[in-house]
């Protein structure tokens, strides 16, 4: 197995068996079965995705049908992703958290002629926008589908999906993909909508396996792979699936990646028991959205502080010496303390990422400096990727042999070509770049020029070739003298603080910057219980010492922050953002078109006040 595998395959489906048809036995998909892990091998795997085309065809789907996959992350969705694309359609994944309005626009857009879903939760929402869309013929259901009046389309259970003859069923899948060529559509990913309805990329299947190969590169040269599907160690990588496969990042890393480098793929049983999944499974790479690692980071400090002064301190040392190593001018005694806390404090934070961890990536949204200093000091190695869903969707990633500056995200992956456009705008160009969105030339037009995209973001190449994010074009603040601030720079300074869970900044053509605060409901409750007060989010905010105190925490961030970029005023949200509000997005970026249209009017009058 070696990186120039992902260049010879003309396909990732045909990747897929590749390393199936070499790993045979070998185990490929776990998950959590009556409280036991269960696994389907490479070869069953191979078996299943082969029935899975072949029941396909037989329903009626042809060459480049799109296929909507509605589920939460299972084996069932990786079969069911490489099954569309084994059959000659085309994938089209959607969120969960999607409501039946979401589904009938991407129905609509997409003009998909199935859909496979998993429970029957899912399908309440799915089958309304199926019946009204009249578009899908055929909805196959991982588990019992509930009766829906109306609609012209065919049910099938998953289990019917898997029946027949698998070997004359490989055998029409070799021959089908022998057409399928790297410039062919694979899936139409729908981004998730921070400003406005989705937009389906259109993602082909060199666009995939350049991602991959990339990647695997990385791996291969920073990590000790050896190109044989294992590590240094002769460990396999292990690989634990969290984000929403239905998202661009998850889908390359979290799937197609571990595909590529022959590993094994765990899913989670979901956020609330991602720390004691961590433990179980010991997975060697992790991909997550910072938002993750704020909470994680959260979590640990407050376990650091309940040992005791001692373990408090050593952390403290830590952070500070991380600080220094990031600033290039390490301290005298760094050395020393380095061996003391690989000998104390880190060994535990480790083992709580399972003890084998090569790299924790972060993706999906920038990460604070912070952040990443933090786990480096705790003696965990995180990486901060960078891309978009149009580019496949990584263009870089931070690499330990280019050394690792967390106010980068890192050289740009083999494949990629990369300039910096007069107006600092970042380009990008290669195979990694998307043939265009779905029905929408004009949006095509607008982002893709000359070959390059214009992925809206602005920023420089340091002198290492380390690509360096300052903003986004369309979410820069300016201020009412034509001054810029950056809102996520401020507003992830304001979540680092204990006593702020979520922020959102503004002041587009106004004098100053003013937030919207979600207090951290676990600070809020201690202060609660140390004031003699009611833990009522709504009462709390009205009390003016618990404002004093939220106050506090934002002039803190303020004293670090340049004039212009200081938090004048501020008021609180009635809820946290959340998927569920659709005040985020399932990847836990703020949608900042929601926030505005539900708190603009409280925000303006901060103005007034």
């Amino acid at each position: 197995m070696e990186i120039a595998d992902f260049d010879r395959s003309p396909n990732v489906v045909s990747l897929f068996f590749a390393r199936a048809d070499a790993l045979g036995e070998v185990p490929m998909l776990w998950s959590k079965q009556g409280g036991q892990w269960r696994c389907i091998t490479w070869a069953e795997a191979a078996r299943r995705v082969s029935l899975i085309a072949a029941s396909l065809r037989r329903n009626g789907l042809n060459d480049g049908d799109r296929v909507l996959i509605v589920a939460e992350n299972r084996p069932e969705w990786c079969l069911a992703d490489i099954g569309i694309m084994a059959a000659g359609c085309v994938t089209v994944p959607t969120y969960t958290t999607n409501t039946m309005r979401d589904h009938t626009h991407i129905l609509e857009n997409s003009g998909a002629r199935a859909a496979i879903v998993s429970t029957e939760k899912l399908a309440r929402t799915l089958l309304p926008a199926v019946v009204q869309t009249d578009l899908c013929q055929l909805v196959v259901g991982m588990e019992t589908l509930p009766a829906m009046q109306g609609g012209a389309y065919e049910t099938l259970a998953w289990e019917d999906l898997l029946q027949g003859d698998a070997a004359a069923a490989r055998a029409e899948v070799d021959q089908r993909i022998a057409g399928i060529g790297r410039g062919d559509l694979a899936c139409v990913i729908y981004t998730s909508g921070t400003g406005g309805a989705p937009r389906g990329v259109r993602q082909h299947h060199g666009m995939l396996l350049c991602n991959v190969a990339g990647a695997a590169e990385v791996i291969a040269d920073d990590f000790g792979w050896d190109q044989g599907g294992r590590s240094g160690q002769g460990q396999r990588e292990i690989f634990l699936s969290f984000l929403p496969l239905s998202h661009a990042y998850e889908h390359t890393g979290g799937q197609w990646l571990p595909i590529g480098l022959g590993g094994e793929i765990y899913y989670s049983e979901g956020l609330e028991k991602l720390a004691a999944n961590i433990e179980e499974v010991r997975p060697t790479v992790m991909v997550v959205v910072p938002r993750l690692f704020e909470v994680l980071r959260t979590r640990i400090m407050k376990q650091i502080e309940k040992q005791g002064a001692v373990a408090s301190r050593l952390m403290d040392w830590a952070i500070a010496g991380g600080v220094r190593s990031q600033s290039g001018k390490p301290g005298l005694l760094d050395r020393p303390l380095d061996i003391l806390l690989e000998r104390t404090l880190r060994p535990k934070v480790r083992a709580r990422f399972g003890g084998r961890i090569k790299a924790l990536v972060s993706g999906g949204a920038p990460l604070n400096p912070e952040i990443g200093v933090f786990f480096e000091a705790m003696g965990l190695t995180l990486l901060q990727g960078y891309g978009q869903t149009e580019a496949g969707p990584i263009i870089s990633c931070n690499r330990p042999a280019a050394g690792v500056k967390f106010s980068t995200v890192g050289p740009p992956l083999r494949g990629v070509e990369l300039r910096i456009a007069d107006d600092g705008e970042i380009l990008v160009r290669g195979e990694l770049i998307m043939s265009g969105y779905w029905q929408n030339e004009a949006a095509s037009a607008n982002v893709l020029k000359d070959g390059w995209l214009h992925t809206g973001d602005i920023g420089f190449i340091d002198e290492r070739g380390r690509i360096a994010i300052t903003d986004r074009k369309k979410d820069m603040i300016v201020n009412d003298k034509g001054d810029n601030v950056s809102p996520q720079k401020v507003e992830s300074m304001l979540t680092l603080q204990p006593e702020i869970a979520q922020a959102m900044v503004s002041g587009d053509r106004r004098p100053y910057i003013v937030g919207l605060i979600v207090p951290d409901a676990d600070w809020a409750f201690q202060w609660s219980r140390e004031n003699g007060e009611t833990f009522d989010f709504r009462r709390l905010q009205d009390l003016p010492a618990f404002r004093a105190a939220i106050r506090g925490a934002i002039d803190r961030v303020n004293a670090e922050l340049s004039v212009i970029e200081k938090v004048r005023q501020f008021t609180f949200a009635d809820e946290p953002f959340s998927i569920e509000n659709e005040e985020m997005t399932p990847s836990l970026k703020i949608r900042r078109h929601k926030l505005k249209d539900r708190y603009g009017a409280r925000v303006d009058a901060l103005y007034r006040a």
